[in-house]
């Protein structure tokens, strides 16, 4: 019988406590693994997506590093992942090598350009102020001689638009404009992209009082502003120091956004970090408390730490050290200790790393292993190996991941169903000893399970209390699934249907009740690893003991 590697913190639930968080393997047997040949058009897919994962990174040597890995495996590229390695050239400021690759994509025997590969390159010559042979090449596009005979579109003007304006040389993006603009007017409504990027030029060039005028001319023309739009006025308003006019357009943002049910038009956490920038530098105590109070009770707004930050310093140059400092919440003071252990195992300190690990456990009773934490504790048991494993290893030697839940799932009958129009005055003892109950209909299908926290209502039917419907699998579902379900979703029963046609993962009235299958079985199952007695006890057993007292 093969054995299955499982990792927990606790061998029970405790009743008013969640699911422990668990981690499991299974141990296949020694059965050579067939080798898999992957398309190449699936593994280019797989390359694109990495190369842009290292681009946010700034891994640009590692990035060349895997294309000519690539190259050596499967031959010619195609343009889509040499496009992206251009990207990252010019993310990266290396406007060199965007050069080289563009060059090496002309080539006869190479993939070939286009549109997005000379939209890239422009965009990187406008970063690196190479201006006159940005236009050079737009010059070739025009005039058909370009290789690869690229039409003229939007994408590539927007590229080196955005650059110029960006580098805060308006000159020369009105120059783009007024031989260029017509691209840009072909499209769907884009005028209003590029007054908001010219705002954003005048910004970016210290003259921010220029980019107001700008929004008469918008009106004029006809077109709506957007969000970006008030967004960018009043990021100008509060750089030249006029904070009643910022306050306008917040109003006016607000206003049209209500009137006419314009909901991408209310302000965002952009406008309000914004505003508190601006009367935090003004020392406007009443204005910052205002924007701070209309913040925490916007229901779709979400806080970032951005935000945050914005409060504090807005609030500490007001000179409110009490209102600075606040209250940090739980989630929060959680992820600061995640963050914690993360950096030490990145700064090679793993034996602070494993200790923060044990404090966060201890302390949270808990680590998801989705969760930041999770990754980090992950690796940090990779370092360790199984047999110093600070987790509780447990074994499952009597089962088999593939073989079906109907082997070894309790029967219905055994599972002592409640029927659904029972109150639970008449059973509300069933409670005291199970933690959940399957519930049945009058025709004895399972429609959903009731557990013991949601048993509130004594003169109240069971039905209307239970939660429906319940996490169900079919007869023939494997073993390993079921318990990836158990562990990962938190289930502490899952219903064992037979039926053909399944749908997702909950019952149906065409299913038939035949078992369910539950934590605490898997619990049974389990058997643990025997250790050395010299051995210090893993993170899992003390938890387990801290718990308990």
């Amino acid at each position: 019988m093969q054995n299955h590697l499982l990792s927990l913190y606790s061998t029970k639930f405790p009743s008013s406590n969640p699911l422990p968080t668990f981690k499991i393997t299974f141990s296949y047997s020694s059965t050579p693994t067939r080798r898999r040949f992957h398309k190449p058009h699936h593994s280019l897919k797989r390359l694109t997506f990495r190369i842009v994962q290292l681009t946010r990174r700034r891994q640009l040597e590692q990035i060349f590093e895997e294309v000519e890995s690539a190259k050596r495996r499967y031959g010619k590229l195609n343009t889509i992942v040499m496009n992206a390695v251009m990207e990252a050239c010019v993310h990266c400021g290396d406007t060199e090598s965007a050069l080289k690759v563009f060059d090496e994509m002309c080539k006869s025997e190479s993939c070939g350009v286009d549109g997005v590969s000379y939209g890239t390159l422009l965009k990187g010559l406008g970063v690196a102020r190479r201006i006159d042979e940005a236009f050079q090449i737009l010059e070739s596009v025009e005039m058909g001689t370009a290789v690869g005979s690229p039409k003229l579109s939007a994408p590539m003007i927007f590229g080196l638009l955005n650059a110029l304006i960006s580098a805060g040389d308006i000159r020369r993006a009105k120059g783009l404009l007024a031989r260029y603009g017509y691209l840009l007017h072909e499209s769907c409504n884009p005028s209003i992209l590029v007054y908001n990027l010219l705002m954003k030029g005048y910004i970016s060039a210290g003259c921010p009082q220029d980019a107001l005028p700008v929004h008469d001319e918008i009106l004029e023309l006809g077109l709506t502003p957007d969000r970006l739009t008030y967004n960018t006025l009043i990021s100008a308003c509060v750089k030249a120091g006029k904070l009643d006019a910022a306050m306008q357009f917040f109003d006016e943002m607000k206003d049209k956004a209500q009137n006419f049910s314009r909901d991408k038009l209310y302000p965002d956490v952009v406008t309000y970090t914004t505003l508190l920038q601006g009367f935090g530098g003004a020392k406007d105590l009443l204005s910052v408390l205002k924007i701070v109070y209309e913040m925490k009770m916007h229901r779709n707004l979400v806080i970032d730490r951005t935000a945050f930050t914005a409060m504090v310093d807005a609030l500490l140059n007001c000179g409110s050290m009490n209102d600075s400092s606040g209250a940090i919440s739980l989630a929060l003071q959680e992820e600061a200790d995640h963050l914690l252990m993360e950096a030490a195992l990145n700064d090679g300190q793993v034996n602070v790393a494993l200790e923060n690990l044990t404090n966060v456990v201890l302390k949270w009773k808990r680590i998801p292993w989705t969760s930041r934490g999770g990754m980090v504790a992950m690796r940090i048991e990779a370092l360790l190996g199984f047999t110093n494993s600070i987790f509780s290893p447990y074994l499952l030697p009597q089962v088999s991941p593939s073989e079906p839940i109907e082997s070894i799932m309790m029967p219905l009958k055994a599972a002592k169903p409640l029927l659904g129009t029972l109150h639970l005055k008449k059973v509300v003892m069933r409670f005291f000893w199970d933690q959940v109950v399957p519930i049945v209909d009058d025709w004895g299908c399972c429609v959903g399970l009731l557990h013991r926290e949601d048993c509130t209502e004594l003169n109240a039917p069971l039905m209307t209390m239970m939660r429906s419907p319940p996490p169900c699998v079919t007869t023939t579902t494997s073993i390993g699934h079921v318990v990836d379900l158990i562990l990962e979703k938190m289930y502490r029963m899952v219903v064992v249907v037979k039926y053909s046609n399944l749908n997702s993962s909950t019952n149906s009235s065409g299913s038939k009740t035949v078992g369910v299958f539950t934590a605490e079985q898997l619990f049974k199952l389990v058997v643990p690893v025997q250790r050395p007695l010299e051995q210090e006890r893993t993170l899992g057993r003390r938890w387990c003991e801290n718990f308990d007292t």
